[in-house]
C-alpha cells in the first residue's frame, strides 16, 4: 500500500518533468545549435575547400623551412669573413630555432608523421652543428666548421634534407 502511494507521488513529479524537458528540448534545440556553431565554427563550418589553400601554404612553408635550415644554405647565408667557430655555431643554431618558431603553427595543416620528421630534422641539424664544433681545434675558424659540417653531409648515403622535401611533397598529393 505504501509502495503504491510512493510510486504515485514519484510519477506526479517525473511525468510532468519529462514533458517539460521534452518541450524545452524542441523549443531551444535550434538556438543551442546556433550557439555551438558560433562558439566552435571549426568543427562545423570549415570544409575542404577552405582547408586546401591552408594545407598547400603550410607545405610550401615547410619546404622553405627545410631549405633554409639545410647547412649548405644556412652556412652560406650566415658566414662572413673571420667569424669564429663559436659565433658561427651560435648564429646557425639561433637561425634554425628562429625559423622553426616562425613555422611551428604549420603543424596544424600537415600530417603528424611529416611534422615529426621535420622536427627531428631540425633537432638533428642542431646536434650536427654542435658535434662538428666540438671536434675542432680551439683556433679553428667558421670556415673550418662549415667544411666539417658539409663534409659530414656529403658522407651520408642519403641526404636527409632531400628525403624530407620528398616526404613533404608527397603529403600534398
Amino acid at each position: 500500500m505504501y509502495l503504491l502511494a510512493f510510486l504515485y507521488q514519484v510519477a506526479t513529479f517525473i511525468i510532468p518533468a519529462i514533458v517539460i524537458l521534452t518541450f524545452a528540448h524542441y523549443l531551444f534545440r535550434k538556438e543551442f545549435d546556433k550557439y555551438l556553431d558560433l562558439k566552435f565554427p571549426e568543427t562545423t563550418s570549415i570544409g575542404n575547400d577552405e582547408l586546401l589553400p591552408l594545407k598547400l601554404q603550410a607545405h610550401e612553408r615547410m619546404i622553405v623551412f627545410v631549405e633554409r635550415i639545410n647547412p649548405s644554405n644556412v652556412l652560406v647565408r650566415l658566414h662572413h669573413q673571420g667569424i669564429s667557430v663559436a659565433d658561427l655555431q651560435s648564429l646557425v643554431i639561433n637561425e634554425i630555432n628562429s625559423e622553426y618558431q616562425h613555422n611551428i603553427t604549420q603543424q596544424l595543416y600537415i600530417g603528424d608523421e611529416t611534422w615529426n620528421v621535420i622536427k627531428r630534422l631540425k633537432e638533428d641539424t642542431i646536434a650536427m652543428v654542435g658535434n662538428a664544433a666540438k671536434g675542432l681545434a680551439s683556433d679553428a675558424t667558421g670556415v673550418d666548421l662549415s667544411k666539417r659540417i658539409l663534409q659530414h653531409i656529403s658522407l651520408m648515403q642519403e641526404n636527409p634534407y632531400d628525403l624530407t622535401l620528398t616526404m613533404i611533397k608527397g603529403g600534398i598529393h
